[in-house]
């Protein structure tokens, strides 16, 4: 067990924050501007422990012509504070391409430009921010039969030395992490495309002309669009239940969804509402596919049956019923279900795009998950704030991001929101940490800037 007294070079934080991408960077941001706009008795001491050794957001996505599904607009702070120069037009304008990126006449950046735009913001917040350091423990702090704070427990990647911060509350924001099918695992040729750059940077080169993809979103129709173009000998077989991609729904309307004000609304439904709303709006994000890409799919499959050589292949209508390795790869199984028939198809490397989920919050917050409240529905019971429900004897706070689907609506793990919710944090934050300094008759400590 990691065992450790708290932290003296810091002191005792305001918030403490649990992961570092898009959601915890938005919040790192909005701090930092409300401590300006504060006297520094005001202001919220915050810092950030991140297990990547550096600033990272889905790199092995980061395909060459790959754009963003969000407007540039939904950037880190523009629909919280458009004036904030950590905006993806101040990044631009620094970069001497605003006057270029106007002329393309485009609301979807390239998503490595936008990656380097986090990676932008995320620099300037270097400061705030412990990287390689990996969250084992939240652990209750008591006094007087109250648990009044939190110690977050966690190790360094490089040298295992403990680190423990103190806090009068934590945020969680760890991001999602890749779904396998039951009873698949990754090796050297079955993969999650998660990692997909990293891992066909690896290949050796008498590996690189069969594929399989399995899956029918838009992940898996960049990764066969990918594979198809960066190996023009290469067979690649897209595999999925469907008869075809089906096309994301980005009309106006549904994209009303993402608004800031439909997670009002939608935390207000009752739970037959929710599903209602998730069931009518997961084409706006789930298992759907640019029509543009779909197009560019159809029309490579359409000229090779022309052209008499058929190097992509879509089997429709199909799933994967068993995979084992064989001396030359992998062989798939693979049932059409419409008539049950079975075929065999062999392959160098299976790339399995089958989705994401959102990280459990209460495995990080282990020793204090046994505080927290579920829903009816065995769920993390959440207020509007984001703050889990606990015990009656819990002052500190537990803030979650993302793993809020069910709550907070279909936005939850997606960039729409991250500006508007991290003011919203901020706000609770503030609110509630004068609560406290009130309830302790003004003597708490004296708080530093973290700008």
């Amino acid at each position: 067990m990691v065992r450790g007294p708290a932290s003296t070079d810091i002191g005792i934080l305001d918030i403490v924050g649990i992961g570092f991408g898009p959601s915890n960077l938005a919040l790192a941001i909005a701090a930092t501007e409300h401590n300006a706009r504060v006297p520094p008795a005001a202001a919220l001491r915050i810092s950030f422990l991140e297990r990547q050794p550096r600033f990272g957001w889905h790199r092995g996505m980061l395909l060459d012509g790959a754009t963003m599904q969000v407007s540039y607009l939904k950037d880190l702070v523009t629909l919280r504070n458009p004036a904030s120069d950590f905006s993806y037009l101040s990044f631009l304008h620094e970069r001497d391409r605003l006057v270029d990126f106007i002329n393309h006449k485009t609301m979807f950046p390239l998503r490595a430009e936008f990656h380097d735009y986090l990676e932008w913001a995320a620099r300037r917040l270097d400061g705030l921010v412990e990287y390689d350091t990996r969250v084992v423990d939240i652990r209750p702090v008591t006094v007087d039969g109250e648990v009044t704070m939190v110690d977050v427990v966690a190790v360094r990647g490089q040298t295992g030395q403990t680190v423990v911060r103190r806090a009068r509350g934590v945020v969680i924001a760890a991001g999602l992490e890749p779904v396998l099918p039951p009873g698949i695992e990754q090796s050297e040729r079955v993969w999650h495309n998660h990692d997909l750059l990293g891992r066909v940077g690896k290949l050796p080169s008498m590996v690189r002309d069969r594929f399989v993809v399995v899956g029918a979103g838009q992940s898996a129709a960049e990764v066969t669009e990918f594979l198809h173009t960066r190996y023009p000998r290469a067979q690649v077989v897209a595999l999925f239940s469907r008869y075809g991609y089906s096309p994301a729904d980005n009309s106006a309307f549904a994209n009303q969804i993402f608004d800031p004000t439909a997670v009002d609304d939608f935390y207000a439904s009752p739970p037959a509402v929710k599903d209602m709303l998730n069931g009518y709006h997961r084409a706006t994000n789930y298992s759907v596919v640019d029509i543009d890409l779909i197009d560019e799919l159809y029309r490579r499959v359409y000229q090779e049956k022309v052209q008499g050589r058929e190097r992509l292949r879509i089997m429709r209508a199909s799933r994967l019923a068993e995979l084992r390795p064989v001396e030359s790869g992998v062989a798939a199984d693979v049932e059409f279900l419409p008539t049950g028939n079975r075929e065999t198809v062999e392959a160098d490397v299976i790339v399995f795009a089958t989705g994401y989920r959102s990280r459990d919050p209460r495995q990080l917050l282990a020793t204090m998950s046994g505080y927290c409240l579920d829903d009816a529905a065995g769920k993390p019971a959440l207020d509007r704030d984001y703050r889990l429900a606990t015990t009656p004897d819990v002052r500190a706070d537990l803030y979650v991001l993302g793993a809020t689907e069910h709550s907070h609506g279909i936005s939850s793990t997606l960039l729409s929101n991250v500006a508007v919710r991290a003011g919203e944090l901020v706000r609770s934050m503030a609110e509630r940490r004068g609560q406290v300094r009130s309830h302790a008759g003004g003597r708490g400590e004296a708080a530093v800037p973290v700008g």
